[in-house]
């Protein structure tokens, strides 16, 4: 589990990402109007939906409390809930520009294509890259303190892979005059972003069904190990789930004498067989330290 002080970290780079990436998203949708570009478009969609994971990555924690008494559990529903979301507005988002796109191909083939400013829309994608470099460079620093940051700063390299394609469209179309380029690049962002959403939906569905055995209750689970023979007490028990398996983890305070006498591994072992015993859980993770020492 992520300590206070990481996740506040990590919360506070999210934060600083999502204004970044939120300004730009306006100056897109600014740009993609005057510009008459459906490329631009898809990607200022695609990145609304990149925005609403942001946000969704910040509320998790705060929703948490909210969702379930134990930590590990409201998180993850939070999580899931908000994948789930994301990934319809992902569908959503990418059928309209498949339409769109589909309606200005046949305009095009009866000779009555759109004119697209090609000089503004390579601004806005050089633009684009100042954007998300920023990003990418605040979420880099914190990538290894959370799977969030992690997961986003992903989303904002491929974000910055993706404003260089539009850019080079945008130089092609101006050396060219082929407005249709525009066309097969937002129908490609928009296949992209499709299929991302199915995929989302996909792990999120199988996130919730693996998810519906709730997880022990913390205070039952410090409860349980402070009646064990030889414990003073128990502090920051943890409780997650990988891979369908129960993993527990926490500190537990031996009586003084206990590790004096160095049959600390001899306690550790009772409280693995208790946990094993009473809550099926096969794996953990235990701190041990005696009475009245520093930690």
């Amino acid at each position: 589990m992520t300590d206070i002080t990481t996740h506040k970290d990590s919360r506070r780079r999210l934060l600083i990402a999502l204004s970044i990436t939120c300004s730009f998203m306006v100056i897109q949708i600014i740009g993609a109007y005057y510009a008459n570009s459906l490329a631009v478009l898809a990607d200022a969609g695609h990145l609304f939906v990149h925005n609403s994971s942001l946000f969704i990555a910040l509320l998790a924690s705060s929703l948490a409390i909210h969702l379930a008494k134990n930590y590990n559990d409201g998180y993850q529903k939070a999580e899931l809930t908000g994948g789930l979301i994301n990934g319809c507005l992902y569908l959503a988002i990418s059928l309209v520009i498949l339409f769109e796109g589909g309606e200005r191909i046949l305009h095009h083939h009866e000779g009555e294509g759109v004119t697209v400013n090609s000089y503004l829309m390579s601004v806005i994608a050089a633009t684009g890259f100042l954007f998300h470099g920023a990003a990418a460079w605040v979420l880099y620093k914190g990538r290894k303190a959370s799977i969030n940051v992690y997961a986003v700063f992903l989303h904002s390299f491929f974000d910055l892979i993706s404003t260089v394609s539009t850019f080079i469209a945008g130089v092609l179309i101006y050396l060219t005059g082929w407005t249709i380029i525009d066309i097969l690049s937002s129908m490609l962002i928009a296949l992209f972003v499709f299929f991302t959403g199915i995929k989302v939906i996909i792990s999120c569905i199988k996130g919730f069904s693996q998810s519906k055995a709730k997880l022990p209750d913390v205070n039952e689970i410090e409860t349980s190990i402070s009646q064990v023979e030889h414990v003073e007490n128990v502090h920051n028990v943890t409780i997650t789930r990988r891979e369908k398996k129960l993993v527990v983890g926490a500190h537990v305070v031996l009586k003084q004498h206990c590790t004096k006498e160095k049959h600390d591994e001899a306690c550790r072992l009772k409280v693995e067989q208790l946990l094993a015993k009473r809550f099926n859980i096969a794996e953990s993770v235990l701190q041990i330290e005696s009475n009245g020492c520093v930690h």
